[in-house]
């Protein structure tokens, strides 16, 4: 083990700092704590409470380092990076996918988000793209000598970063995951994402106009969103034969299947059983029991363009 290896074990860059015009990033002591949560901000909600982690210290570096130090660790490169439109299933996936003690599932890192949307905004991507593969190379070391797979749940945004991902995982499984946009315009209602609320999430990502979107309803943006997502899908699967659409209604436990079938990994019957009674439970929140009732109401005259590409999708997953 290489001093900066030793040095940097069990550590992870997880936030990024602007201190006169200058970037850096914070680094945060996981210990042997494993990415099992729901999402990796509870994952560094937990690792918070460690020692290394208190509030008085403060281990901050360069960006520029992480290439660098990315060198010096043994990583797993990922298996497969899972995108998906919001609301469809995709956390319950990698919930699943964490019960391989030879899997490291990363989900949503707010860290590779940070990254990647900073070097949209500031129009410099081919200056980004290495810090994210170093992040990612850094966030994917083998931490046990179980662990041979590495997946990766993007945010949901991070469809319209797919031409930089795919440039640095050229041979990479992509999956999409969607659902029917009415099921996931509901699930919104109840709590919205970031990506849900005009402006959070830069309009110019989704090719929207600022002053075109910002006095929108909530649901009707959304609809945009889930649009562009789809568009995006459509577009990649009849372009790129290293992409496999799943549907939400498909059931997570076929769905996983497919995903370890398309990736070549193996998943024993042991595993699958788990996978079974855990599918059982809230994605959010494992301790709840899942019950989702699901009514049939018209198609509303904003989510007919949604509800047309997702037929579109539809027609792709099933070979018509």
């Amino acid at each position: 083990m290489s001093d900066v290896s030793a040095a940097i074990k069990n550590w992870v860059p997880y936030r990024l700092s602007e201190m006169n015009d200058e970037s850096f990033c914070r680094w945060l002591y996981t210990g042997d704590i494993a990415y099992t949560d729901p999402f990796f901000n509870d994952t560094i909600a937990r690792c918070k409470k460690l020692d290394n982690n208190s509030r008085f210290l403060r281990s901050l570096s360069s960006i520029d380092i992480l290439p660098l130090w990315a060198q010096s660790v043994e990583s797993i490169s990922p298996t497969a990076i899972i995108f998906h439109i919001s609301r469809c299933g995709s956390t319950l996936i990698s919930q699943l996918l964490g019960l391989q003690p030879a899997n490291i599932v990363l989900s949503e890192v707010p860290f590779i988000d940070e990254l990647l949307r900073k070097g949209f905004r500031e129009n410099k991507m081919n200056e980004t793209l290495p810090l994210v593969k170093a992040a990612i190379t850094l966030y994917g070391t083998r931490r046990t000598t179980d662990q041979k797979q590495l997946f990766i749940k993007a945010d949901s945004w991070h469809i319209h970063f797919y031409k930089e991902l795919r440039s640095l995982y050229p041979n990479t499984p992509f999956i999409f995951l969607y659902r029917k946009p009415d099921e996931v315009i509901n699930s919104q209602q109840k709590k919205r994402g970031m990506q849900a609320v005009p402006g959070v999430i830069e309009p110019a990502l989704f090719g929207f106009d600022i002053e075109e979107i910002v006095h929108l309803p909530l649901d009707e943006y959304m609809a945009r969103v889930i649009e562009t997502y789809l568009q995006n899908f459509i577009a990649i699967l009849k372009e790129d034969k290293l992409t496999m659409a799943v549907n939400y209604m498909e059931g997570a436990l076929k769905i996983v299947n497919k995903i370890a079938e398309f990736t070549s990994i193996t998943i024993t019957e042991q595993e699958m059983q788990q996978m079974a009674e855990r599918s059982g439970y809230h994605a959010k929140y494992p301790d709840q029991i899942f019950d989702e009732n699901l009514i049939e109401q018209p198609v509303p005259a904003y989510l007919q363009k949604a509800f047309s590409l997702y037929h579109e999708i539809e027609k792709i997953r099933i070979g018509l």
